[in-house]
């Protein structure tokens, strides 16, 4: 795969076991290299930003890399306990394979906390927890408040969006949020060839560019749930909300599988919107440091497994 140049940080630990270390303060190189001792493709990373670090995740591993008060870098991984998605989802049935990749992200969420007890999830900051407070009584008010219509859905979504975008810009989980695009970008970069320089903090198969696709199933549900069954209880609203989370999934799948589609550009374009102004930006040699931390962690674990599976 791709291993840092800085040899510190890939020598701290034993080459095939998840756990705990400090980084040092030097992670700061910009050069990749591409291991030859291992027959890598290449292997797909996502990411979840942090007030104070990020999570990265693999098909079989996850690491988290935080800054702490003390500005040391502090790193944490492990192999995914509950893989509710296989490799390529291709056998899986539609709407269930999106949903299951969302869960098992999420579901590494809590052992995160728990074994790294200085990560600051989002919605933990004060300004962040107002602004979903917020969000979730303007968007409960406008919508039990005349008839259902999609003109009502949209402006109930818009208005919810308002306070956790305004919330997001330029705040510390913005800049881990950029720093996360980059330091996935360089090592995608890398493996295809091409200058790791050249990353940017806006990434094409971020969250964000999941907005617009959820905006239109998440409305035309609503809307027509609204419409047949006017007092909806919790199931159905649940039911409704899985169901379009799913659609829009496989609608996301489908842009990423076909990047040069005008459709595909069309429906990410919000999302990139919101990454150039608001959810991402560029992120501080500090932040780019706790970045690659993490990212060396989950390659060094993928390599230990592919290089042990060549022997």
């Amino acid at each position: 795969m791709v291993a840092f140049l800085h040899r510190r940080v890939t020598d701290l630990r034993s080459p095939a076991m998840p756990g705990k270390w400090t980084a040092p303060r030097s992670i700061c190189a910009r050069n990749l290299r591409v291991d030859p001792a291992v027959n890598h493709q290449g292997v797909r990373i996502g990411g979840m930003a942090l007030a104070n670090g990020l999570l990265l995740h693999s098909p079989r591993y996850w690491a988290a890399a935080v800054r702490k008060e003390d500005g040391t870098i502090e790193v944490v991984s492990g192999d995914k306990q509950a893989r509710l998605s296989s490799s390529t989802d291709d056998g899986r049935l539609p709407l269930v394979r999106g949903l299951a990749r969302l869960a098992e992200a999420l579901s590494v969420i809590p052992t995160v906390k728990s074994r790294l007890r200085s990560a600051v999830l989002p919605y933990e900051e004060p300004r962040m927890l107002a602004a979903f407070g917020l969000s979730s009584l303007a968007t409960y008010g406008l919508r039990r408040v005349g008839r259902p219509t999609v003109g009502r859905e949209l402006a109930a979504v818009g208005l919810g969006l308002a306070p956790v975008l305004a919330a997001l810009r330029g705040s510390p989980t913005a800049g881990y949020h950029g720093a996360e695009h980059k330091s996935i970008g360089e090592y995608e970069r890398v493996v295809r060839g091409r200058p790791a320089e050249t990353a940017t903090k806006e990434h094409e198969r971020c969250g964000s560019n999941l907005v617009g696709p959820l905006l239109a199933t998440s409305i035309a549900g609503n809307a027509l749930v609204r419409r047949l069954k006017p007092r909806s209880g919790p199931t159905t609203m649940l039911t409704t909300a899985l169901v379009s989370t799913g659609l829009a999934l496989e609608v996301f799948r489908w842009m990423s599988r076909h990047p040069g589609s005008k459709v595909a550009a069309g429906l990410s374009r919000p999302g990139h919107l919101l990454q150039q102004f608001f959810t991402t930006k560029e992120p501080t040699p500090e932040q780019m440091e706790v970045a690659r931390a993490a990212l060396s962690e989950i390659l060094r674990l993928e390599d230990a497994e592919l290089a042990a599976g060549q022997d």
